[in-house]
C-alpha cells in the first residue's frame, strides 16, 4: 500500500467548491444554516474505500448514532429518530449518488431541532492507491437558539468520523473483511445447547464438514445486520465453499430448526424486499413498491433466503440509515433533476447491460453497452432527455452521460445493471433441487400464483411396451416392476442434481438447472435398464423457460418447454436419447456428448400446432 505522504496531494476542496458540485436543493436553500466538512486521506483506493462509507446503516452504527425507524407511507419514507434528547421525524428524500464516486440525502423535518439536513460524502482518488474522503453535514436549526447545541453535536460527529474512518480504512487495508462488524451477543445456556445438538445432526447426515461448521459460527457470531437475510450465494462465493453443498446444508439446518427458509417478494427497480413469507402458498400474485411507484406481478420477483430461527437467537432488521447506495448496489447512477436542469456525469461501469430508466410506473426505459475500455475519449456523451429514452447506446467502460430534464415536473435519472443479481437465488433453483422437495414436500404455490423458475431442463422417461409387459407378467409383477423403474430413475435424477417433477403413468418427468446434468443423467438411465430381458426405456430432453403452478396440492411444471420435451418421446425407442436442438446448443452440452464419443443424428420432428418441424438430436445409448 501506497505511503499517503509520497503521493501528490491535490488541493482541498473547500465548502463553498463542494456545493458547487452538490447544491442544496433550491427550495430548500434559504434560511440561516449551520455547515461542517471534514477531510480525511485514507490508504485505501476508492474501490475499497466505497462499499464501507455508502453502506451508512453500518458506519453510523459503528459512530455511535442511534437506531432509526422507518416507515412508508403513501410513496414517502418517513424516519424516526432519538437524538440529543430530542425525538427527531422527518420525510427522506431519495437519495442522489454516482456510484464509487459520491453520494447525497437531503432529510425534511416535521419534529426536532432541525428544519432540514442535507449531508454529501465525496471520494476523490489521491494518486494510485489513495483517497481523500469529503464529509459535509449542513441543517437549518428549527430555532435559532439550538444553534450553539448543534454546533456542539457537529463537533460530536467529526470526533467520531476522525475516529471511525481511519480505524475503518486501516481495518479494510489488512483485509479484514469485518472492518465495520459488532461482535454478537452470548447465546443462552438453552440456545447453546440447541446449537450444538443441530451441528451434531447436521454432521451426523453426512454433510459437508466446512460448510455446516461456517454456518454454525454464523448463526453463533455473525453480525445482526447479516443474519435477516442471509444469501446463499453471497455465502458460498464468500467462504469459498461449493454452492450446492452449502445450500444442502441451508436446507437440512431449517428442517433441523436452526434457520428459517423464506421467499422475498423483491421490487425488480430497487430491489428491495417489499414482502417475505415463510411459506411459498402464501405468496401474493401481485406485488408493490410504493417507494418506486410501481406494481408488478410475483412471477419473476421471487427470491430465496435464509434467516436465523428465533430460537437460537432473536434477530431483527435494524436500521440507522436508509443507506440506499448499499441497498441498491445494481443502480450506479440515481440524480434528481428540477425541470429545466441538466448535469454531466462521469462514471467508470464494468462490462455488460444497464438500464436507464426514470422513477415510475410507466417511463420508457433505454439500454447503454459498456464494453471494455479505458476513456471514451472523442466520443459523444450518452444524451439522455426525460421526454424520450436514450435507445440503445453503447459506451466504453469509463463512461459519460448528459442528462437533461426536459419535463415540467421533477424527474428522477436511473442508471442500473440490466440482469439480474448473480447473488440471488431463484426459486427454480430450489424447485428443481431434489433434496429440496424430499424435505419441503408441504411446500405449494397459492391457487392464482404462476411462478417463473426460469430456464430448466426437463426430461421425460417412459417404458418401451409397458402394455404388453402388463398383460404378460400380469398387474402385481408388473407393478413391482415399475416401482422399482421409478427407484432407480428417482435415485439417478437425485445423484445429477436434478429433481423429480412428477409420475404419470409409467413415465417420470425430471426438471435440471444445468442442461449438461440432465444429458448426464439420461445416459446413466438408459444404462441402467440396457438388459435387453428387463424393462427398456425412452428418454427426451428439451430446454426452456418453465412455469410453476400448484396442481392437486404439488409443485407442477408447465409451457412449451415441458410440452415439447413430452412430445420428443414420439421419435425415440428403447435404448435411446433425444435432445431437443435448444438443448444441443445449451453451453457444454455438445462439447460433452463429442468428449464422450457419443454419435449423435440429426431428425426432424413434427409438432401439432408449429408449423415447422422441431430440429432435433438423438442417440443409442451403448
Amino acid at each position: 500500500m501506497a505511503d499517503l505522504a509520497r503521493l501528490p496531494a491535490p488541493p482541498h476542496l473547500t465548502i463553498a467548491d463542494l456545493l458547487r458540485e452538490h447544491p442544496w436543493p433550491a427550495e430548500y436553500a434559504g434560511g440561516a444554516r449551520l455547515e461542517q466538512m471534514w477531510a480525511f486521506d485514507l490508504a485505501l483506493p476508492p474501490a475499497a474505500l466505497w462499499p464501507l462509507v455508502s453502506d451508512v446503516s453500518r458506519l453510523n452504527r459503528a459512530l455511535g448514532n442511534p437506531e432509526i425507524e422507518f416507515e412508508e407511507k403513501a410513496g414517502v419514507r418517513w424516519g424516526r429518530s432519538r437524538y440529543g434528547g430530542i425525538t427527531h421525524v422527518w420525510h427522506e428524500v431519495p437519495w442522489d449518488w454516482v456510484a464509487g464516486r459520491w453520494f447525497s440525502f437531503l432529510r425534511v423535518y416535521t419534529r426536532g431541532a432541525m428544519k432540514t439536513l442535507w449531508t454529501i460524502h465525496r471520494i476523490e482518488p489521491v494518486g494510485t492507491e489513495g483517497s481523500r474522503l469529503y464529509v459535509y453535514f449542513g441543517c437549518v436549526p428549527r430555532w435559532r437558539v439550538l444553534a450553539p447545541a448543534m454546533r456542539l453535536n457537529f463537533a460530536a460527529i467529526g470526533r467520531a468520523y476522525k475516529k471511525v474512518v481511519p480505524a475503518l480504512a486501516a481495518a479494510a487495508q489488512a483485509a479484514k473483511a469485518l472492518a465495520l462488524h459488532i461482535p454478537a451477543p452470548v447465546l443462552t445456556a438453552q440456545a447453546d445447547q440447541r446449537l450444538r445438538a443441530i451441528s451434531a445432526q447436521l454432521r451426523a447426515k453426512g454433510l459437508a464438514a466446512a460448510a455446516v461448521d461456517r454456518v454454525v459460527e454464523l448463526v453463533r457470531r455473525g453480525d445482526e445486520l447479516d443474519l435477516s437475510r442471509i444469501q446463499v450465494r453471497e455465502r458460498a462465493r464468500a467462504w469459498g465453499l461449493d454452492e450446492d453443498a452449502l445450500l444442502r446444508v441451508f436446507l437440512h439446518a431449517t428442517r433441523a430448526g436452526l434457520l428459517e427458509l423464506t421467499w422475498d417478494v423483491v421490487c425488480p427497480h430497487c430491489r428491495g424486499v417489499r414482502d417475505s413469507e415463510t411459506r411459498l402458498g402464501d405468496v401474493a400474485a401481485e406485488g408493490e413498491c410504493t417507494v418506486c411507484d410501481v406494481q408488478f406481478g410475483t412471477a419473476d420477483a421471487v427470491e430465496v433466503s435464509f434467516r436465523v430461527h428465533p430460537s437460537i437467537r432473536t434477530v431483527e432488521q435494524r436500521l440507522f440509515c436508509s443507506a440506499e447506495p448499499s441497498t441498491k448496489p445494481h443502480i450506479r447512477v440515481q440524480r434528481a433533476l428540477a425541470p429545466g436542469a441538466d448535469v454531466a456525469v462521469e462514471i467508470d461501469l464494468a462490462p455488460g447491460r444497464y438500464r436507464l430508466r426514470n422513477r415510475g410506473q410507466d417511463t420508457p426505459a433505454g439500454f447503454l453497452d459498456v464494453t471494455e475500455g479505458g476513456e471514451a475519449s472523442g466520443e459523444a456523451p450518452v444524451a439522455w432527455r426525460a421526454s424520450s429514452p436514450p435507445g440503445e447506446q453503447a459506451t466504453a467502460s469509463h463512461a459519460a452521460l448528459a442528462l437533461f430534464n426536459d419535463s415540467s415536473e421533477a424527474r428522477t435519472f436511473i442508471l442500473e445493471q440490466a440482469t439480474p443479481s448473480d447473488l440471488a437465488l431463484r426459486p427454480g433453483r430450489l424447485l428443481s433441487h431434489q433434496e429440496f422437495r424430499d424435505l419441503f414436500s408441504e411446500e405449494f404455490l397459492g391457487a392464482d400464483v404462476r411462478l417463473a423458475v426460469g430456464e430448466q431442463t426437463i426430461l421425460f422417461t417412459d417404458i418401451v411396451g409397458s402394455t404388453a409387459m402388463y398383460a404378460e407378467r400380469g398387474d402385481p409383477d408388473a407393478f413391482v416392476a415399475v416401482r422399482h423403474h421409478f427407484t432407480e430413475v428417482f435415485g439417478t435424477i437425485a445423484k445429477h442434481r436434478g429433481a423429480v417433477v412428477k409420475t404419470i403413468g409409467d413415465a417420470a418427468m425430471g426438471a435440471f438447472m444445468d442442461p449438461v446434468d440432465a444429458v448426464r443423467a439420461a445416459v446413466a438411465i438408459q444404462r441402467s435398464f440396457a438388459d435387453p430381458a428387463g424393462l427398456r426405456l425412452r428418454v427426451s430432453l428439451n430446454t426452456g423457460a418453465c412455469i410453476a403452478v400448484r396442481l392437486n396440492a404439488n409443485l407442477d411444471y408447465f409451457g412449451h418447454a415441458v410440452n415439447l420435451a413430452a412430445k420428443l418421446q414420439n421419435v425415440v425407442e428403447s435404448g435411446q436419447v433425444v435432445v431437443s436442438e435448444t438443448t444441443y446448443a445449451a453451453p457444454g452440452v455438445a462439447a460433452h456428448l463429442a468428449a464422450t464419443a457419443t454419435l449423435v443424428e440429426e431428425v426432424s420432428v413434427p409438432v401439432k400446432g408449429l408449423r415447422a418441424p422441431v430440429v432435433a438430436r438423438r442417440w443409442t445409448v451403448s
